[in-house]
């Protein structure tokens, strides 16, 4: 009779290791995911935001829609469209969420990168997504996040 209880403790201990490794592992993944939802809304805030100041009159202090549109190099955009946003001279802005890096292409493209709070399925970075703002004075203004 002993045998057959050390039996059961043992196999109850081994189910409750497996239930609680893989109740950790989707607490885990939920996490990765909520962080990840919550760059992208702040990603859409922020490029509803850099279309407001495209679309507004440069003698407003905005991008004139497309003239000088962004800026002329990463300063301009970091001083116009970065102010706008409330990112810092350096161009960058830290919420609960994430870490947000305003990039430049072009006097008509401006990039926002995310990295989340939480560590990414890499296992070492965190959760990453990427806005790039696209507009001309001759073509409508364009957003898109990549993952």
């Amino acid at each position: 009779m002993g045998t057959q209880q050390i039996l059961l403790i043992v196999l109850s201990v081994i189910v409750v290791g497996i239930a609680v490794a893989v109740g950790i592992q989707m607490f885990s993944t939920q996490a990765q995911n909520a962080n990840r939802q919550a760059v992208m809304g702040d990603l859409q805030n922020y490029g509803a935001s850099a279309v407001a100041h495209f679309k507004m009159p440069a003698s407003m202090g905005g991008g004139g829609k497309g003239t000088p549109g962004f800026g002329a190099d990463l300063a301009a955009a970091k001083a116009g469209v970065g102010r706008y946003m409330g990112f810092t001279a350096a161009g960058t802005l830290t919420n609960d969420n994430g870490t947000y890096t305003l990039g430049y292409t072009s006097a008509s493209v401006v990039t926002i990168t995310g990295v989340g709070t939480e560590i990414g399925q890499d296992g070492t970075n965190g959760v990453q997504a990427v806005l790039t703002v696209t507009g001309t004075a001759a073509s409508p203004l364009s957003t898109t996040i990549a993952n």
